[in-house]
């Protein structure tokens, strides 16, 4: 630990003791050489604890920083671990960090123009901002021809703070993986990498003007939700200009409910919503607390969610959106014994893990839960028993997976405080079940067949010519194979994921070429073909019978 890391250390001790919180200097094991400083502290004499404790909580978080107010979001969303006082302080940071002058706002504005006079761009800009966050402040403003837009400004000098706590998290991660028994297991360096990279994601107003572009276009033609239209001519690195939109803040209750919003559709569109991004699209809004959702009441038996804040999206890989799918359903099935084959078959718990214990365990953690709405589980305490089980088994965490584990907390979060009855399983079992169809049914076999025809028109005349080099090779005696142990390793994993993964694109190209001899293939491919019909016919009787073989596993 550099002098830095130990100065904000020691900043943090500071922050505490002045908004007397005593207790979490005393527990908090990372400052205990220094934690002793805080009895000397003078705020002990000078400030007292007549504010409430949430309250207090809530200020040091914001005078800590961007890093510390994320963790507070986070926290305010999670009413079922908190005690409501705190919970209800918390929520302020969703929206309401204190605000940067308006003269910065200003000055921002003129240099992202380069200009002197903003007028020349919009005909009035609100003093008083309409949010103020961790990273950014957004302001009303009105363009010249009249259109009402929100300018999204990124706070001055905060890359330095966010450098500077990035790298003390980078020393206590290195620290906990180092000497803490669970360290390895949690891969700590490899989440704060991830935390990192999505903090300076936020600080790109084009990359979050792209994001919100791409959601709106995945939700073009749905009801369900309504993304704000971005103002490309005006929106730059550090400002950001969309369409301003109203609605009604999510968290409002007493406002839904006076406008007779149906809550339990609007918990089950949320649910929609969630599945849909992640299983349909791949690509979610990785930051759905209730500062950045809106309602739209117009309809209040069909209300529609508006999204703001796009600055931290989530996309999966094929690989870990299948897994899941996978694994939603056993569970919604009660399958415990597929929940542990697919966590085994993934590479997150060691392959030498014995089946039939973690299908027990799964299920002990499980089952309490099933058939019963949002408002009589305890997620604190599953929560707990789950970490419990990942920690005797071995299993890792896997950091690309921790955007969607905190977009799940957003999300449960706030089902339980929109309509606690909801039975989350009932609502979100067929929306998964919909979706392995489309994937693994005959629309997503004609989907890859085309996207696979024009790579494997130019691919397969050079077949014959690789087969005969190769044969060659091998009756010289020249043919040789080089495996390190991470190739090894990678063949073990893809013999894995062969039991469940479609034969992909060798039984695409093949069933190709042998519906082309069956119809007759004119133009560019059949004069591609003609010179080898024997190779055609094997290529797709192979083919057909790799369908059928797949089709039968599924």
């Amino acid at each position: 630990m550099n002098l830095k890391q130990l100065f904000r250390l020691i900043q943090i001790n500071h922050v505490l003791s002045k908004h007397r919180l005593d207790d979490i200097i005393q527990a908090t094991h990372l400052i205990r050489p220094i934690r002793y400083l805080s009895y000397l502290s003078p705020y002990r004499l000078t400030h007292s604890k007549a504010v409430p404790r949430g309250e207090r909580l809530r200020l040091a978080l914001q005078d800590l920083g961007p890093i510390f107010v994320k963790f507070g979001q986070l926290l305010s969303t999670r009413r079922d671990l908190l005690p409501e006082d705190i919970a209800d302080s918390l929520a302020k940071l969703q929206d309401q960090v204190a605000p940067f002058s308006n003269e910065e706002a200003l000055i921002l504005i003129q240099k992202a123009y380069g200009v002197d006079n903003v007028k020349k761009y919009f005909a009035d800009i609100d003093e008083q901002p309409l949010a103020s966050a961790s990273i950014a402040q957004v302001h009303a403003a009105k363009l010249l021809d009249g259109s009402d837009v929100i300018l999204k400004l990124v706070r001055p000098n905060i890359e330095k703070t966010i450098k500077q706590d990035v790298a003390l998290l980078y020393t206590m991660a290195g620290l906990a993986e180092r000497y803490w028994s669970e360290g390895k297991r949690l891969r700590p360096l490899e989440v704060v990498a991830e935390v990192e990279k999505n903090l300076f994601d936020e600080l790109d107003m084009l990359r979050e003007a792209s994001s919100a572009s791409q959601l709106k276009r995945n939700f073009e033609n749905t009801d369900l939700l309504y993304v704000p239209d971005v103002n490309w001519q005006l929106t730059k690195s550090k400002l950001l200009v969309q369409e301003r939109v109203y609605g009604i803040p999510i968290g409002d209750l007493d406002s839904l409910k006076a406008n007779n919003v149906n809550l339990e559709r609007l918990a089950e569109i949320g649910v929609e919503i969630f599945f849909t991004q992640i299983f349909k699209h791949s690509f979610f809004h990785a930051d759905m607390h209730p500062g950045n959702i809106m309602v739209d009441a117009t309809d209040p038996e069909n209300p529609k969610y508006v999204a703001v804040d796009f600055g931290i999206m989530g996309t999966l890989a094929p690989d870990d959106q299948r897994y899941l799918a996978d694994n939603f359903l056993a569970f919604f099935n009660h399958d415990y014994r597929r929940v542990a084959e697919l966590h085994i078959q993934s590479g997150w718990v060691p392959a030498d893990t014995r089946l039939d214990e973690f299908e027990s365990a799964i299920r002990s953690v499980c089952e309490p839960i099933f058939a019963r709405p949002l408002k009589e589980i305890s997620f604190g305490q599953l929560l707990l028993r789950l970490f419990q089980t990942a920690r005797r088994f071995n299993m890792q965490v896997q950091p690309q997976l921790v955007l969607l584990q905190k977009t799940l907390l957003n999300i449960e979060g706030l089902g339980r405080q929109l309509y606690p009855d909801l039975d989350l399983w009932k609502t979100a079992k067929p929306i998964l079940e919909q979706w392995m169809h489309e994937r693994m049914g005959w629309q997503a076999a004609v989907k890859t067949l085309q996207q696979e025809v024009p790579n494997w028109i130019h691919t397969l005349p050079t077949l014959p010519r690789l087969m005969h080099e190769l044969g060659q090779q091998a009756q010289e005696g020249k043919l040789k194979t080089q495996l390190s142990t991470d190739d090894l390793a990678k063949i073990k994993q893809e013999i894995r994921h062969a039991s469940y993964r479609t034969s992909g694109a060798i039984a695409g190209a093949s069933l190709i070429v042998g519906a082309a001899i069956i119809k007759g293939l004119d133009g560019y491919a059949t004069t591609m073909l003609a010179g080898f019909p024997i190779l055609s016919w094997v290529l797709g009787i192979w083919g057909g019978v790799l369908l059928i073989s797949s089709l039968s596993k599924r």
